[in-house]
């Protein structure tokens, strides 16, 4: 099959009734694939990581929304106590794992401290470095103890952060979702730019590879999230006709992608 480029356009976004239709018929997937997964005892873990306000909580609300509550967790971890940040960095994410017939999804994760850590001074030079290094290894262990992983990155222009984060402090149904790290994302963008380039360049390998979406486009994204994970993974009586992700907006990284503008710069 002919390799796919990416093209820097972004496709047109779809009326509120093309989407909706199309949601619930990836949402009929995702159950199908929740029945498969738990009849075969498999465990799944989805990391979604991505700029404030790049939507990962309206793409994780979207997959989990008709499925089996006890077969499938969010885990969106605080801040550190003090007794986590003298502990192995990796031990307060290792009891939120899936066991057998489970998918995890996080929304954020260890990769925190490649990216707000890193650009808000929350962790030292040494501490990132040694995260750095061991984050593969640590990656590689889950999967062969038989976990699949699935890292997405949602990616947004400067711009629409920039309306976004207005919205939220308009909103009274969002303001829980203001920050101060928020307040300050558009004054650190450039900081955030090379932390997320180095954290690509030393995390993404082919057995753990990071898929970027292009996230300016809500309704664009959760589809093609929700494509990928059902095209990845096997369950029974598969709609192929339905889980077609769109290489413009959900593709596996290539460093080539930071400079032809599918990437945020």
């Amino acid at each position: 099959m002919a390799h796919h480029t990416p093209s820097a356009a972004h496709p047109k976004t779809p009326t509120k009734k093309a989407y909706e239709h199309e949601l619930h018929g990836l949402q009929v997937e995702l159950v199908k694939l929740q029945k498969h997964f738990i009849a075969q005892g498999e465990r799944i873990l989805v990391l979604l990581e991505g700029r404030d306000s790049g939507g990962k909580d309206g793409t994780i609300k979207r997959i989990i929304q008709h499925l089996s509550p006890r077969e499938t967790r969010v885990v969106a971890l605080g801040k550190p106590s003090e007794r986590d940040r003298t502990s192995w960095y990796f031990q307060r994410y290792v009891p939120h794992l899936p066991s057998a017939e489970e998918m995890v999804l996080f929304n954020r994760s260890w990769y925190n401290r490649a990216g707000v850590e890193r650009v808000m001074g929350f962790c030292t030079d040494a501490e990132y470095e040694e995260f750095m290094e061991t984050v593969p290894a640590f990656e590689q262990m889950l999967i062969r103890s038989g976990i699949s992983l699935f890292k997405y990155y949602l990616d947004i222009s400067k711009d629409e952060q920039k309306k976004r984060l207005a919205a939220r402090r308009t909103d009274p149904l969002k303001l829980w979702k203001m920050s101060p790290i928020d307040a300050v994302a558009q004054k650190h963008w450039d900081d955030y730019s090379a932390a997320r380039n180095e954290m690509f360049a030393r995390t993404h390998s082919a057995l753990t590879p990071w898929t970027v979406v292009r996230a300016n486009d809500k309704k664009h994204a959760r589809l093609n999230v929700i494509k990928d994970l059902l095209e990845r993974l096997d369950y029974a009586d598969k709609d192929h006709a339905l889980i077609c992700p769109n290489p413009d907006i959900v593709f596996t990284y290539a460093e080539a992608y930071l400079d032809n503008g599918m990437i945020a710069p």
